[in-house]
C-alpha cells in the first residue's frame, strides 16, 4: 500500500507533529502552568483519578501508602503532590509510568528524589535512557537523568498488593507505543488504560515508537476482555469512562482504519488519502480533539504495513 521510505516519511513527521502539540501547544516551552489546575475525581475504592495537564494520573491510596500512575510534567509536581496529600497524607511509595511520554514522566525526577520507586515496561527504561530523536523537526526528546528512570522494570505483567487493593498490570503488544501497560484495579473494577484509550477524541498514535493503528484495536479489545458494564474507566486522556464508551472508541478506530486503506487503494498518495475525506462520518463526534483529522489519518498512514 505504501512504500517503505514513505512510510518512514509520514511516521517521523506525524511523530514529530503531534509530540510538539504535547510539549509546546500543551505543555513546556509555552504553557502558563501556573493556571492548571489539578481536578480530582474519585472514581471507586481506594482509586482517584486527577486531571490537569497531560495524560491523567491514577491514585490508589491507603494504609500502606500511595501507589501513583504517571506525573504530567515536571512544574506540575507541587499541584500533584498537593492534591495527593488531600486523597492521603502516606507517602507515595511506588509510581508506575504507562509508558515513555514527557505528559505521563515529566515528573519523575521530582517524584525521584523524594525516594518514591519507579516501576515501568522495560522498553519504557530503555527509551528514556537515550535521547529520541524527532527528525523531521530536527528535535531530541533528551534522555532522562539517571534519578529519573524506572528502577523496577518487568516484561508482561507485575502486580502489586497495597490497600486492600490487587493491582494487576499488564504489557499490551505494541499499540500507543511498544511500552504500554493498562491497570486493572481488581477489587475495585476500573481500570487505568493508559494512551491506549482517548475519551472523545482522535488518539496520538508513536508509530515511530511502534505504534499502529491495528496495536491501538488489539489494546481496546484486552481492555474490554477485562471490563463489564459496571467497570469504571480511567482513559490516559479525556472525562472517566464507561465501558461503552470504549466500546464505542474501538468501533472508531475500526472505521477508520478500514476507510483510510480503502482511500489508499491503487498507491494514492497521503495527499490524495486526504482529499478523499475518509473520516467525513466520523469527524463530527470525533475530530474535535486536539489532533486534527488530516493529522490522524497521516498517523494511521505512516503506521499501515503493506
Amino acid at each position: 500500500m505504501l512504500t517503505q521510505n514513505l512510510r518512514r516519511f509520514i511516521g517521523a513527521a506525524i511523530t514529530a507533529t503531534a509530540l510538539l502539540s504535547f510539549s509546546s501547544g500543551d505543555a513546556l516551552a509555552q504553557r502558563d502552568f501556573s493556571k492548571v489546575k489539578i481536578k480530582t475525581i474519585p472514581v471507586g475504592g481506594a482509586v482517584t483519578m486527577l486531571m490537569g495537564a497531560g495524560g491523567n494520573i491514577g491514585v490508589v491510596s491507603g494504609a500502606d501508602g500511595v501507589f501513583m500512575i504517571d506525573d504530567q510534567f515536571a512544574p506540575l509536581t507541587p499541584k500533584i503532590l498537593a492534591a495527593v496529600k488531600k486523597i492521603s497524607a502516606k507517602p507515595i511509595r511506588f509510581l508506575l509510568n504507562t509508558h515513555w511520554h514527557f505528559d505521563h514522566t515529566g515528573g519523575n525526577e521530582n517524584l525521584g528524589k523524594m525516594g518514591v520507586t519507579i516501576v515501568a515496561h522495560e522498553n519504557v527504561r530503555s527509551t528514556m535512557s537515550v535521547s529520541q530523536p524527532l527528525k523531521a523537526f530536527k528535535m531530541t526528546v533528551p534522555a532522562s537523568p539517571k534519578i529519573a528512570l524506572p528502577v523496577i522494570t518487568f516484561n508482561d505483567s507485575a502486580t502489586f498488593h497495597l490497600n486492600g487493593e490487587t493491582i494487576r498490570i499488564k504489557h499490551v503488544p505494541p499499540a500507543h507505543t511498544d511500552g504500554d501497560s493498562i491497570v486493572h484495579f481488581v477489587n475495585s473494577n476500573i481500570i487505568h488504560t493508559d494512551d491506549t484509550f482517548f475519551n472523545g477524541f482522535y488518539p496520538f498514535i508513536d508509530v515511530e515508537h511502534g505504534g499502529s493503528i491495528d496495536g491501538m484495536i488489539t489494546a481496546a479489545g484486552i481492555t474490554l476482555g477485562l471490563a463489564n458494564d459496571q467497570t469504571k474507566i480511567i482513559p490516559g486522556h479525556g472525562p472517566l469512562a464507561t465501558k461503552k464508551q470504549l466500546v464505542a472508541y474501538r468501533d472508531m478506530l475500526i472505521k477508520a482504519r478500514d476507510a483510510i486503506k480503502m482511500a489508499a487503494k491503487g498507491g494514492k498518495s497521503a495527499d490524495q488519502v486526504i482529499a478523499a475525506d475518509p473520516l467525513k462520518t466520523l469527524n463530527e463526534k470525533w475530530g474535535k480533539g486536539f489532533l486534527k483529522p488530516q493529522i490522524f489519518v497521516k498517523i494511521i498512514l505512516g503506521g499501515m504495513k503493506d
